[in-house]
């Protein structure tokens, strides 16, 4: 009787790692908001990743998050290292490409809880009103275990809360009456 339930559970095993190795390897997480800021203070918020905590869906899920800038300031080649709770991890991401007030590039690479590379942009166009409609994009390639992990959840549904969670703070913090700050914008590069 216990080889035929270790027989069928090693069946069962084996049919989960045959159906997980159908699942897609690539993903793509799309979200869209029309902000009532202009493309050049919304460009300004993304381009900078100091400016980052005061938007982005994940630096409040862990407020003693270690973070750690290099290179530029803003703009191509500006780095964002981070490490902190198990809600968070850690990792990086580096600008790979700008155009001032219309896109925004970003290589996010994972070392915890699970090593992944991706591909983040923001693209920013002209919206209603002078507003900017902005989509915030992330895709990539899952390996074995993230196709095993997509059996059970929904990428887009985990990820795209967070986006829309994050264009609704940007569009926030965008909207928000900026006093004294004449700062130019940076241009990236």
């Amino acid at each position: 009787m216990i080889k035929k339930i270790l027989l069928g559970l090693l069946v069962l095993v084996l049919l989960f790692v045959a159906f997980a190795y159908t699942r897609p390897a690539a993903f793509e997480v799309t979200r869209s908001k029309t902000m009532t800021a202009p493309p050049d203070v919304v460009y300004a918020e993304i381009v900078d990743f100091h400016r980052w905590p005061r938007w982005s869906p994940w630096e409040q899920r862990d407020p003693a998050m270690k973070r750690e800038y290099s290179g530029p300031t803003a703009g191509k080649g500006a780095v964002y290292s981070w490490a902190g709770n198990s809600d968070v991890g850690e990792g990086r991401m580096t600008i790979t490409d700008t155009r001032p007030a219309e896109r925004v590039v970003i290589q996010l690479d994972f070392t915890e809880p699970m090593a992944a590379s991706n591909i983040t942009e923001f693209k920013l166009a002209p919206g209603g009103q002078g507003g900017t409609n902005v989509t915030w994009t992330m895709s990539g390639n899952h390996n074995f275990v993230g196709k095993a992990m997509t059996v059970f959840m929904s990428m887009d549904k985990m990820v795209g809360n967070d986006f829309d969670a994050g264009l609704a703070k940007l569009d926030s913090v965008t909207a928000a009456p900026r006093s004294g700050s004449t700062a130019p914008l940076p241009t990236g590069g």
